[in-house]
């Protein structure tokens, strides 16, 4: 009986600390794809960022959530960047051509490599640079964005 009893208070023991313990919840993770389609060029790389905020959107090399470049391979590549937490997300790419990572422009600011916005807006003299609230989308689970690139302005 004394052993029943030992065992009994061990296992009301064991019950006992598991039930006060707290459980961890992990906060949940998306996937983003992002295709890229209408590469002209078959040299250099595809550079993408996402953005979370408008801060930076879509120019600064150092706002940016995530980035990464892939290497041109044909007429589209597709990127994937994991572990981004639920949320609003822009996402844009250059063509980079000369392996800056960056978007080249002329002297009155006209992009002189391929550049590709979420959403595909309008990009052109009138409208200016795409502002992230145009170019931005919700992600709540894993999610596919497709963005066609531009060598010129939209008229």
């Amino acid at each position: 009986m004394l052993k029943i009893s030992r065992v009994s208070y061990l296992l009301l023991a064991t019950l006992l600390s598991l039930s006060c313990t707290n459980t961890v919840h992990a906060e949940p993770t998306t996937a983003l794809t992002v295709v890229v389609n209408g590469i002209r060029n078959q040299t250099g790389q595809i550079c993408l960022r996402v953005y979370d905020s408008e801060k930076g959107f879509p120019l600064s090399n150092s706002s940016e959530v995530r980035s990464g470049c892939t290497k041109i391979t044909g007429n589209s590549v597709k990127q994937v960047f994991s572990g981004l937490k639920p949320g609003t997300y822009a996402v844009a790419v250059v063509d980079d051509q000369n392996g800056d990572k960056k978007l080249n422009k002329d002297f009155f600011g006209i992009p002189q490599e391929g550049f590709g916005i979420s959403k595909n807006p309008t990009v052109s003299i009138q409208t200016g640079t795409p502002k992230f609230r145009n170019a931005s989308f919700k992600m709540t689970k894993n999610t596919t964005v497709n963005i066609t690139m531009k060598y010129s302005l939209d008229p």
